[in-house]
Order: structure tokens, then C-alpha cells, then sequence
């Protein structure tokens, strides 16, 4: 037994030991775990990690993998491909909970429950390191200081709140270098969503009252902000300050705008509703998010491998999953009990109420039919879109139901900043997190080469998926014969098995509905006008020309951001480099202020202000 990085490998200390596999492994390991809490990976003959699992006491836990038959059918499954473990002790049960759900985040092993879609959700973001606090949507890490309001479950919540918060607190959204550099109040003020700061329309202090009043309004105290804004309003009517009181009032017709929207929540002031619903091996998980009074909207989640396993035990895997990444409320309601909920509570330090009364039933009983419903929409929508890949698996001549199909397109601009992208779809839906950009370099054709780009494309890509064992059922081109000739050229020459490859060529004057689709043994075709395989298609095409335009687009700001760096005197390839790599992309750099840039090694102040005025002219 050999330990290494906090991991303890059970080395094969017998030569017997080397033919073993599955229960049988198991059960020769049996003397060397120990008996406290901790981690435990299953690994395949290749190395593939098949499970990650957390016990109480380790022995005790790895004993039961070496009698199969007291386990499900699917961990069975598992148990028969076992040919390594590896063990990671913790000082407590909480701890080896944290870990367990940290490594089936990173590692994703075949077993066990998994998140498919790892969202990030938006925030509302109070700056306080300002002397004018800026209000904005952030999404990410929490590199900023200030004070964070959410999740939001959409990007329109939480527009829609900034919207509001707007009317209601008067407080600006601009950048920084943009508030730095204006004399004269914007759009905004003048409909009477700033109170324009940067014209000196307000002063500091009154503008960081207002910043306050919004601060404590996110967190729920909107009552007493409601009363002493009426209070100010009925004062201003007093002294026929009319102008003033009017202002009062649509501050506070904001505010009633975001209270219309809340409802009773049982005195929940932070807390999330988890609602599972499990049928036929397949579950949901809605989540709503409550903060400061007010919900958030709601987010729902379709984990995966789920068959055998209770609704507890679903959910329960989802909440050390989801909080691994996500920050943990004060509170989460669920409507079914955890196996392990004391557990839960400890580890993530939260209070996890379950069988609730009054308000709070009626919340979880709505995020369980939001579940239910999300279920069986999802099964309808898969149903269909099984149905048409099964109709397109016909019309290709595919042997074997088709799993994964790419799509293929390019964009440039007369052979600048040229990109090639892939999307992926599959039976579940597009694969968003499989998709793929490639900035095409160019080598041995002409700029604008449209067919030596789709070459270059095809050829990485596959060269890749040949050594990852990663190779689609089915490729479609964007365009005709020539196009299509092309990628079947790098089929060949890269000797890529059972990939079947179809261009689809738009219509007379590019018209959607008139596409002909090329195949490589037989006549194009052109399908009926309505007909759903055809729409398919479409889609699919329409999904690879939306990423690779937003590609292209990114990429052209980006090189003429980095133009103007390139015409600044002083700031060379050391310099970029070293701004690109302290701030992550030249879109954060064009947010900054001179004093931000200035903390990078090498930048001095003034540097700093030429480089803010160059991205501005940009």
C-alpha cells in the first residue's frame, strides 16, 4: 500500500492478484482499507474511473462491492469491471461528502449520478470600492469587491430587476472608463434611470445613500425604504416641490412594480425549493431561488444514470453537486427526505427542511409539478427529435441509429480572421459543451479558400477524433458537391471508419426550404417544403451558422482591440502578453480604468491612460 498526494493506492502485493477483476478484486483488497471515513475511486483495466462513492468507515463500505448480488443491476454492471480502487482518507464524514461530490464534478465517472448542463446563473452586482457604486448584471467568479444579489435564473430576470432597481435608486450601469470620461448626462438620466454622477447631478453623499437604500431594499428591508420615500414625497408635495415629489413617486411605483411580483413565501428570506420527480429511469430537479423576500426564478436540471435509485437519493446527489459550485442558501426546502440529510446539513452548513406546512408546502408542492411537467415536456420533445433522427438515419442510409451528428461551417471576411466551427447533436438535444471553434491558420492555400478551410477544419478535427476514439455517425457540410467532395477526400486519406457525410446546398437566392442535399453514392435530393426531416436539417445548419458568425465576430473585435495595443508605443509583445494573461480577454481589459491596468507588472500610469484611450477610440 503506497500513498501519493494524499491518495492511497492498494497496490497488488500477490501475483494472483494481477488476474483479478471485478467482486473478486473487491474481495482480495478487503484487509488493506482502512476502517475511517473517506473517498473511494473504481477504476477500469484502462484506467477509466467507473465510480466515485464516500463512506463512514471505508472497509466496512468496500466489502458490500464484493457480493454483486446485494447491489442493483447496474452496479453490478460496474462492480464486474473493477480492476483498481483508490482510497483518499478524510478526517470526517462532512469532509469525504465535499470531496466525493468535488471529484464526480471533475471526473464524471459513467456511474454515477451526473449534471449534464453545469450552468453558472447571473447576479446582480454593487460595486463598493467605488466612491459612485456601479449597478450591474456579473456572471462568473467573484473577483469584484461589492455586494452580490441572486442567483437569477435567467439573464431576463435579472434584467428586468436592473431595470426596476433602476427607476427605483437612480444609480448608473456605465462602465467605469465610460463614467470617467463623461461631462454631459446620457440617455439614461434623462428618462430618469440615473441620477447622473458623472456630470455632478448628484453628490456623494446623496449618491451613496441611494446605493444604501438599494443595497438594503435587495435584502428584503423594502418596507421601511417604501414608508420613508413616502414620507419624502408627501414633504416635497408640502413645499410645492412638485418636480421632486414626482420623483419620489416613481421611485416608489418601482418598487411596487417588484413587490406586485413577490409572493407569500413563508418567511423565507434566503432559501432555495428543490423539487424532485422520478419516472421510468428518468428524473427532474426544479430548483426555485428566493432571496431578499423575492424569487429568482427557477432553473431545472436533468441528471443522468439515475435507474435504480430512490427520488432521495437522486436529489441528494444533485445538492452535493449543485453546491459544490453554487453558492448555499440559509435554507432549502425539498419534498422528499434525504438518506443522509444530517449529513448534508453539516457538510454544506445549511438547514434542510422537509414535510413543511402553510406558505412553504404550497412552494415545494409548486416546484414538484414544475418538475413533473418538465419531465414529460422533455419526453415529448425527445420523442419527436428521436423520431427525426430516425427518419434522417433512413434518409443517409445509416446502418445504426445515428448518436452524434456534426455540422460543419466557416466564416471571413475576403480571408481575414477566418474560423471554422462544429455543433454537435445527439438524441438528447445539441451538445453544447462538445462544440467546437478553429481558428483556421491557413497553410498551403489562399486566403479566402473556402474549400482549403473546410480542409483544414475536417483535418483537425478528425486527426484528433481518430486518437481520442471520438468519430460521429454523421457529418453535414455546409454546401454543395465541391464542399462535400472535400470532406470526403479527408475521410479517405485520414482512413476514418463508418462516417457518413452529406452537404447540404441553400436553395436559388440562398432561400431556406429549397436546400439540396449531396450525398456520396447517389443523386441529390431535394425533400418537400414541409417536410419535418428537411426542418431538422435546417436547424442544425442555422445552429453551426450562428456559432461560427458569433465566432468570427469575437475574433474580429478582438484583433482590432489588439490593433489599436499594437499602434501604442511602448507596449510590445512582453506587454500584451502579459495584459492578456493578468485580465483573461481584451473585452475585460476594454472595462477597465487606467488605475486597474496600471497593477500589471511593467504598465506604468501613463501607459495605462494611452491604453484606455486607444481601446475607447476602437
Amino acid at each position: 500500500m503506497s500513498e501519493n498526494n494524499g491518495t492511497i493506492e492498494l497496490s497488488d502485493t500477490n501475483e494472483s492478484a494481477e488476474t483479478l477483476t471485478g467482486a473478486a478484486y473487491v474481495a482480495s483488497r478487503l484487509p488493506f482499507f482502512p476502517t475511517q471515513s473517506g473517498v473511494y475511486r473504481m477504476l477500469s483495466e484502462t484506467g477509466k474511473v467507473l465510480y466515485v462513492g464516500k463512506a463512514k468507515n471505508l472497509r466496512r463500505r468496500l466489502e458490500n462491492y464484493s457480493h454483486p448480488e446485494r447491489n442493483s443491476v447496474r452496479i453490478q454492471r460496474m462492480i464486474s469491471q473493477i480492476r483498481h480502487i483508490e482510497i483518499i482518507e478524510t478526517a470526517t464524514e462532512a469532509e469525504a461528502f465535499l470531496l466525493e461530490n468535488d471529484l464526480i464534478k471533475r471526473l464524471k465517472p459513467y456511474y454515477n449520478i451526473l449534471l449534464k448542463d453545469d450552468k453558472t446563473f447571473p447576479h446582480i452586482l454593487l460595486t463598493t470600492k467605488d466612491e459612485f457604486p456601479q449597478l450591474l448584471k456579473h456572471r462568473g467568479a467573484r473577483t469584484r469587491k461589492g455586494e452580490y444579489f441572486g442567483p437569477f435564473a435567467s439573464a431576463l430576470a435579472v434584467n428586468e430587476t436592473l431595470t426596476i432597481l433602476q427607476k427605483a435608486f437612480l444609480l448608473r450601469s456605465c462602465t467605469d472608463n465610460v463614467f470617467k470620461n463623461r461631462t454631459r448626462p446620457c440617455l439614461l438620466h434623462q428618462i430618469k434611470r440615473c441620477s447622473a454622477p458623472c456630470a455632478g447631478k448628484i453628490s456623494v453623499a446623496d449618491y451613496q445613500k441611494l446605493a444604501g437604500e438599494a443595497c438594503a431594499f435587495m435584502q428584503g428591508k423594502s418596507t421601511k425604504i417604501q414608508q420613508e420615500l413616502a414620507q419624502k414625497m408627501e414633504q416635497a408635495s408640502q413645499e410645492m416641490n412638485y418636480e421632486t415629489a414626482a420623483v419620489y413617486r416613481d421611485r416608489i411605483r418601482a418598487l411596487n412594480q417588484i413587490q406586485a411580483q413577490s409572493l407569500d413565501l413563508g418567511g423565507i428570506d434566503e432559501g432555495d425549493v428543490l423539487a424532485v420527480y422520478t419516472e421510468s429511469d428518468e428524473a427532474c430537479i426544479e430548483v426555485f431561488f428566493y432571496r431578499g423576500g423575492r424569487g429568482g426564478g427557477s432553473y431545472a436540471a436533468f441528471p443522468t444514470q439515475v435507474a435504480g435509485q430512490s427520488a432521495g437519493e437522486v436529489l441528494q446527489a444533485f445538492i452535493g453537486q449543485f453546491y459544490t459550485t453554487h453558492p448555499v442558501p440559509k435554507e432549502i426546502l425539498v419534498n422528499v427526505d434525504l438518506p443522509e440529510r444530517e449529513l448534508v446539513e453539516s457538510a454544506l452548513n445549511v438547514k434542510i427542511a422537509v414535510n413543511v406546512r402553510g406558505a412553504r408546502k404550497r412552494l415545494v408542492d409548486r416546484a414538484e409539478m414544475n418538475a413533473r411537467e418538465s419531465l414529460v415536456r422533455r419526453r415529448m420533445e425527445g420523442a419527436a427529435r428521436a423520431e427525426l433522427i430516425e427518419q434522417l438515419g433512413e434518409l443517409v442510409g445509416a446502418k445504426t441509429p445515428l448518436k452524434r451528428i456534426e455540422t460543419y461551417d466557416n466564416s471571413h471576411i475576403q480571408g481575414t480572421n477566418a474560423v471554422g466551427a462544429m455543433v454537435v447533436a445527439t438524441p438528447d438535444g445539441f451538445d453544447k459543451k462538445a462544440y467546437r471553434k478553429f481558428n483556421i491558420i491557413g497553410d498551403g492555400f489562399t486566403a479566402g479558400d473556402d474549400f482549403g478551410m473546410m480542409r483544414e477544419v475536417l483535418t483537425r478535427r478528425f486527426k484528433r477524433g481518430l486518437d481520442e476514439h471520438n468519430l460521429p455517425d454523421l457529418i453535414l457540410i455546409d454546401g454543395g458537391a465541391v464542399q462535400l467532395k472535400v470532406a470526403l477526400d479527408v475521410l479517405k486519406e485520414l482512413n476514418v471508419p463508418d462516417v457518413i457525410a452529406v452537404g447540404v446546398a441553400k436553395g436559388e437566392d440562398r432561400n431556406a426550404g429549397r436546400e439540396t442535399l449531396y450525398f456520396a453514392d447517389r443523386e441529390p435530393l431535394h425533400l418537400d417544403f414541409d417536410n419535418p426531416v428537411l426542418h431538422y436539417v435546417q436547424r442544425l445548419r442555422d445552429e453551426a451558422h450562428r456559432f461560427v458568425i458569433t465566432t468570427h465576430r469575437t475574433k474580429r473585435k478582438n484583433a482590432t482591440l489588439i490593433s489599436a495595443l499594437d499602434d501604442l508605443k511602448g507596449v510590445g509583445a512582453k506587454r500584451k502578453k502579459a495584459l492578456l494573461q493578468h485580465f483573461g480577454s481584451v473585452r475585460a481589459l476594454q472595462s477597465l480604468s487606467p488605475d486597474e491596468i496600471a497593477k500589471v507588472e511593467g504598465i506604468s500610469r501613463t501607459l495605462a491612460n494611452q491604453i484606455c484611450d486607444a481601446l475607447k477610440k476602437k
